[in-house]
């Protein structure tokens, strides 16, 4: 599926040079730290919900190489580290944070661990370079604790590429299509936006109203009457300060299908599109990918433009590294090449160096995640045993490779939990994935 090596390819882009030994850090949902000072809307969250965001962390081991190294919030499981081994994989060197907060990213915790600080400081007098999912004041500091180069732009520039207002705005100015919609920055663009919805609901369309740095499902409101929208317009505007909001409000289009794709900017400007997925999702949250994208005819075509068109414009804005866009095909066949850009890695970066080394070209692939109530820790040897026969054993087989174990048990320590257990599913057919996929779902119930 991949032809090349895109860990190299990254450091190349990042660095200059594809040798360069990386520190990799996972802080996934980068986005609570760019909303911070945001105006929001009402949502839910739980300490169980931000450890298993926390673990997610445990990702980074498959993008970085044996040169490199990643900093996690647990060590790994050693039958794990041996599972992956056992599949060829070259493993990086792993550091843990000491005292550890669910509540807070790997790298604040990095920043709270005199002892890694000094080791990460080695590290930087060696040469290595700071790799994060995503840039925010946080790996700054932590970049500036320890001597350690950032990799990628400032988190100001990561910030703006990021926010929903600016993907609107580049959309419009490259020509893109996108659905009928205004980014807001300010109360009275929101204002205005809110009175120019008002002909769309009576006309029986539905609005989405969407945070500039909501992620995962969390930050969109989807509204069909005017009172609810009036009931967020004051909402959102009621302490606003100085006026200024971020936020997009557009209309909520029918899809056939959602799409991820990837390019990567180098920091002397120059585009690589790296692929296009199909985004499996549910209620707005992502629940993983199907590979290769079954697209339209011509429309890998219109995405690959859009991935030069919106890379060549993020250079320009001084933005270089993985860029991630969000896209849809509509009922009849039509793409909408850009919803957003996510100027991180995303969850499909993790999981190409699984592409390049053990699928092979003509196979067929799912990434998705196993939801696994529990009551107690399970160790990775026990979830081998229990999918005996159904899990990858060599680079060009079928079966499951895991790639995310520490979120199993995230939620271990009080009483029951749900865990997850992240992986890539691979067959030679479409058929032939959907039998392995419904026999680990169900393997996996029984246990």
């Amino acid at each position: 599926m991949v032809n090349d090596d895109f860990a190299a390819r990254l450091k190349l882009a990042l660095t200059g040079a594809t040798d360069t030994s990386l520190v990799y850090l996972g802080n996934f949902e980068v986005e609570r730290q760019w909303a911070v000072g945001e105006r929001s809307l009402p949502r839910v969250s739980s300490a169980a919900s931000g450890a298993m965001v926390g673990h997610m962390d445990e990702f980074t081991l498959l993008l970085a190489g044996a040169g490199d190294h990643v900093v996690l919030k647990a060590a790994p499981d050693p039958d794990y580290l041996a599972y992956l081994k056992g599949l060829g994989l070259e493993l990086p060197t792993v550091h843990v944070a000491s005292g550890t907060d669910a509540r807070q990213s790997v790298t604040e915790d990095a920043l709270g661990d005199p002892d890694l600080l000094v080791t990460l400081s080695e590290l930087a007098a060696r040469g290595c370079r700071l790799v994060a999912h995503g840039v925010s004041t946080a790996e700054e500091d932590l970049a500036r604790a320890t001597g350690l180069p950032l990799a990628a732009p400032d988190s100001a520039t990561c910030k703006s590429v990021n926010s929903k207002v600016y993907s609107r705005a580049v959309a419009d100015e490259l020509g893109l299509r996108q659905p009928a919609g205004w980014g807001c920055s300010t109360v009275a663009e929101l204002a205005a936006a809110v009175g120019e919805c008002r002909a769309l609901l009576a006309a029986g369309r539905r609005i989405g109203v969407k945070e500039a740095f909501g992620v995962s499902g969390k930050g969109i409101a989807v509204v069909d009457d005017e009172r609810r929208l009036d009931r967020l317009h004051r909402m959102i505007v009621r302490g606003a300060e100085a006026g200024r909001v971020s936020f997009v409000i557009e209309e909520w289009v029918a899809k056939a299908a959602d799409l991820n794709y990837q390019f990567t900017v180098s920091k002397d400007g120059s585009v690589r599109f790296d692929f296009v997925k199909e985004a499996i999702t549910e209620r707005g949250v992502h629940k993983g990918h199907r590979m290769p994208a079954d697209l339209p005819a011509g429309t890998l075509e219109e995405i690959r433009d859009a991935a030069e068109l919106l890379g060549g414009r993020l250079a320009a804005d001084g933005y270089f590294g993985v860029a991630g866009v969000d896209a849809f095909v509509d009922p009849d066949g039509g793409l909408y090449p850009v919803i957003e850009i996510n100027a991180r890695h995303n969850m499909s970066t993790y999981q190409v160096p699984l592409q390049e080394k053990l699928i092979g070209p003509a196979q067929v692939a799912l990434a998705r995640y196993y939801p696994l109530p529990l009551e107690r820790p399970l160790p990775f040897g026990e979830v081998n045993r229990m999918l005996d026969g159904l899990m990858l054993a060599h680079s060009g087989g079928t079966g499951l490779v895991v790639n995310n174990f520490a979120t199993v048990n995230a939620g271990a320590g009080s009483g029951s939990f749900e865990g997850r257990l992240y992986g890539v599913v691979v067959a030679d057919t479409t058929e032939e994935l959907a039998a392995i996929d419904q026999r680990i779902t169900e393997r996996l119930g029984e246990g």
